[in-house]
């Protein structure tokens, strides 16, 4: 007669096991961002904080989808081992794609249209040299199609339609030299807060505008693709609104 409640408390406890760490683990993480965030943690300790609470999900989903199988068995105490799973899969879908993009993505963090003649840095804050041909061939290796992108449009149009979009795309614009057709500005991260460099130049083309665009993180040394998808993104928008009528 002590057997089935015997393994009802087995059920009970792995569900709850599973529900705790995914708990702990939600802290953890929420405690790496807001410390990252208020000052208190440098970046890398932040990040190493993250992803050890990222594990931990991982590790809670696994508890808690055997505490499933085990009362989904007996038809009962199926909320914990849910509920757990659930809180945990948010960490365990970034530590996938953070794990995937280390090793998707070449490991630099200077990304350029051009690499041959790549824009510079002046106005933004703790500005950089672009790092050279090494990093020009691996961008090349990984990133292909990343080009410049050409305007039907004159200069002077195409730059107050380039600084509009990186308006839209939420960027902080630190400098707009119409002169030289160039514009600097600031992207922050979503979930850290990390500030990364952008700068945006516009040339002549023979009545046409080329735009070229040069994204550079301030903080590490490899971007897991992100400074090539901020490029991307802004292109396409800039490429769809120069499409639009009265643009």
């Amino acid at each position: 007669m002590n057997a089935p409640s015997t393994t009802r408390q087995q059920i009970s406890i792995t569900a709850l096991l599973g529900l705790v760490c995914a708990m702990v683990a939600l802290i953890m993480a929420a405690m790496a961002v807001t410390g990252y965030r208020g000052g208190d943690l440098h970046f890398v300790t932040a990040i190493q904080n993250f992803e050890r609470a990222a594990y931990i999900a991982v590790a809670a989903m696994a508890v808690s989808v055997i505490g499933l199988w085990r009362a989904h068995r007996l038809h009962r105490g199926l909320w914990p081992g849910l509920l757990g799973a659930l809180l945990a899969l948010p960490l365990v879908v970034f530590i996938a794609n953070f794990e995937y993009a280390a090793r998707a993505y070449p490991p630099i963090n200077d990304i350029s249209t051009d690499t041959e003649d790549p824009p510079t840095f002046w106005d933004v804050p703790n500005p950089v040299t672009y790092p050279g041909e090494h990093v020009a061939e691996q961008q090349r290796r990984g990133y292909p199609d990343l080009k410049p992108l050409t305007l039907s449009l004159d200069a002077d149009q195409g730059f107050e339609l380039a600084l509009a979009v990186a308006r839209d795309m939420g960027w902080a614009i630190v400098a707009e030299n119409r002169a030289d057709r160039q514009i600097e500005a600031v992207d922050t991260t979503w979930l850290f807060g990390f500030k990364d460099n952008v700068v945006i130049r516009l040339q002549d083309d023979v009545g046409r505008t080329r735009v070229d665009v040069r994204s550079h993180s301030r903080l590490g040394r490899i971007d897991r693709g992100a400074n090539a998808r901020r490029i991307q993104r802004y292109l396409r928008a800039l490429a769809q609104r120069a499409q639009k009528p009265g643009e």
